[in-house]
């Protein structure tokens, strides 16, 4: 006696299980390319994140070797506009110069002192494990990667906090704010096939337009007068010059000559 046909189990991966709709087959699909668009999302947003952290540690370079001594010859030079007005108290046009050199002098103290109440000067130099745990959780947090606003807004947060400690190349930090994410209720989810669908097709959206904002980003810091500043010092560097330090030295002069005027100013005054 032949023997008897055997249906396919459910659970062999044959038969009208392995079967998918079209709409199963679409949303697969999607996610394949939202997962490629992620992928990318976060490789630009640790070159946008490393980008900014590298000009805000130059800049505070800057402000502390070039910046302090343009503070200080704008003080001198306020204090010369000033003992000139006093000299010819009814001479409007000598009062209107000291009152913009004093605004002048109180607007690069008050830059000055703004850059002071920041962390120390230093080359911002991420690890390549800093780097990874960045990634990873800008795939994991980043807010185009919802379509729900109040979802959006915990993401934002969470990316600030991790953005802060990127920048601080603090990798602990990064994976606390991971691993409470990662534990959160709110990470449950489950939905019917056609609402996913539709929320990765908005979600892929949201990546795409979040990608061109990132390029414009990096773009406009590339092109900015701090950047060309930034390259030029590190091209002097690479040659075996210290660009600022040259700077600085003519400014040491220009500080010099600034203040004997000052004292002159001052004694006729």
């Amino acid at each position: 006696m032949p023997a008897k046909a055997q249906l396919p189990h459910p659970h062999t991966g044959t038969g009208l299980a392995a079967f998918r709709s079209p709409e199963e087959e679409e949303l697969a699909g999607k996610r394949v390319e939202l997962e490629r668009l992620q992928s990318e999302l976060a490789d630009l947003e640790l070159e946008l994140a490393t980008l900014r952290s590298e000009l805000i540690a130059f800049e505070r370079r800057y402000m502390g070797v070039v910046g302090r001594r343009y503070a200080e010859l704008d003080r001198l030079e306020a204090q010369i506009a000033e003992s000139t007005a006093r000299r010819s108290p009814k001479d409007q046009s000598a009062r209107k110069e000291a009152e913009s050199a004093r605004a002048r002098a109180r607007e690069s103290a008050e830059a000055l002192g703004d850059a002071d109440q920041e962390r120390p000067a230093a080359d911002f130099k991420p690890s390549e494990e800093l780097k990874s745990l960045y990634r990873q959780a800008a795939r994991e947090l980043h807010p185009d990667l919802t379509t729900d606003e109040q979802e959006r807004r915990r993401r934002e947060k969470a990316m600030a906090e991790v953005n802060k400690a990127y920048e601080e190349c603090n990798e602990e930090r990064i994976r606390q704010i991971l691993n409470e994410w990662r534990s959160s209720p709110e990470q449950v989810h489950g939905d019917d096939t056609a609402a996913q669908l539709v929320r990765v097709i908005r979600e892929i959206a949201q990546v795409r337009k979040r990608l061109v904002e990132i390029r414009g980003e990096i773009e406009e810091l590339g092109q900015g007068e701090l950047s060309r500043l930034k390259k030029q010092v590190e091209g002097a560097a690479a040659r075996g010059q210290d660009l600022l330090a040259g700077i600085a030295g003519k400014l040491d002069a220009r500080i010099a000559q600034t203040r004997a005027r000052a004292k002159q100013a001052s004694r006729a005054g």
